[in-house]
């Protein structure tokens, strides 16, 4: 249960929408996710987006919080934070922020990215360390990537079978490749009623988190919010679910099936 809100944030990017001018949030969205560990209500998650500067550029700033709660907080405590600055016009991240406390493991990371000059800083607070790394075209931050993606894919493109691909520049390891198939449509039950929603399966690296490569799943709603509703992962020790919860403030209807 390590790594619970990473494992959130990693996945909830991965979607699709139109173009920005059509964009698929505004400011005041909120987002809040429950996720499960086995038997245990494990922790909940949030997404808030609001209206920021970095300098003279207008940016929409996001901040994630995920807390473990209730027995789960008893085995393993988690308390993380994550925030990301990126541009209303583009979408190009300037600033990502990871705090975290995942039972005692920590970590205190800021990244800000110069698009002039294409070269991004990592500074390891903990450690006291800083990386260079050159940018390369529409890398993301683990949250812009979330917003980004919403609203430069069109769902028309998707093809079964076939992956989204993106590249990400997210802890000091560097840049890496994400790749998320796209397994066609389903309808899901959940508190609100029924959803429907894109199917997604995230390919991601095993051994280390995640039991298999492909031991991930994403359900996203088909409505013009594309917002995740459900994610479920088997990890080396266990599974994990995370559900829809709440939310305030987007931008279109949330689609609702009627029976």
């Amino acid at each position: 249960m390590k790594k619970v809100f990473t494992i959130l944030l990693l996945t909830l990017g991965f979607f699709v929408q139109a173009q920005y001018e059509s964009s698929a949030f505004k400011p005041g969205e909120w987002l809040k996710f429950r996720m499960h560990y086995g038997f245990l209500n494990a922790s909940y998650a949030t997404l808030h987006l609001k209206s920021d500067n970095i300098g003279e550029v207008p940016v929409y700033h996001v901040v994630g919080k995920g807390q473990t709660t209730g027995l789960a907080s008893l085995f393993f405590k988690v308390d993380d934070t994550y925030e990301s600055y990126f541009g209303k016009e583009d979408g190009k991240p300037y600033r990502f922020i990871r705090k975290i406390d995942e039972g005692g493991y920590t970590k205190d990371i800021e990244i800000n990215f110069d698009h002039t000059a294409d070269k991004a800083v990592l500074n390891d607070k903990k450690n006291k360390k800083k990386y260079n790394f050159d940018l390369q075209d529409s890398i993301q931050d683990l949250l812009s990537a979330f917003y980004y993606l919403r609203n430069n894919y069109d769902p028309d493109d998707l093809v079964k079978g076939e992956a989204v691909k993106l590249k990400m520049l997210y802890d000091d390891d560097g840049v890496f490749n994400f790749r998320l198939k796209y397994l066609g449509t389903e309808i899901l039950k959940t508190k609100f009623g029924k959803v429907e929603c894109f199917k997604f399966r995230p390919l991601v690296q095993s051994g280390r988190v995640f039991k298999e490569k492909e031991s991930l799943s994403l359900w996203v709603s088909k409505d013009k919010n594309r917002i995740p509703i459900r994610i479920q992962a088997d990890l080396a020790v266990g599974s994990i679910k995370a559900d829809l919860d709440g939310y305030n403030g987007l931008k279109h209807q949330f689609k609702i099936i009627m029976d």
